[in-house]
């Protein structure tokens, strides 16, 4: 699903304008790029899951094709950890675009 697929899906069940959707949906995603990013801040969302900064320590690489060694710092990434009621629910139907549960 895009962005524009989900300002759409929103702008139908709630009635509004799908441009001011689109604000919305913007906003909320710069708000979690700025927190993850500088203030390395995590976002929890109840019911959803959260957002997270991944700490990566300094590590040695091999480039197998040179035969050489590379250092590769240490560095920050984000991630996203669903919570556990999302899981169960993944898990009710792992077919999406189905209704049923299969056995």
């Amino acid at each position: 699903m895009t962005k524009a697929e989900i300002v759409k899906s929103i702008a139908l069940q709630t009635g509004m304008n799908p441009r001011e959707v689109a604000i919305v949906v913007e906003a909320f995603m710069e708000e979690v790029r700025v927190s993850l990013a500088n203030n390395k801040e995590n976002v929890y969302l109840r019911g959803f899951g959260s957002f997270i900064v991944k700490h990566r320590a300094k590590k040695t690489a091999r480039n197998i094709s040179k035969n050489t060694t590379l250092v590769i710092e240490e560095h920050d990434l984000p991630a996203f950890k669903p919570c556990k009621s999302f899981i169960d629910r993944m898990a009710e139907n792992p077919y999406p675009g189905t209704s049923e549960v299969i056995e």
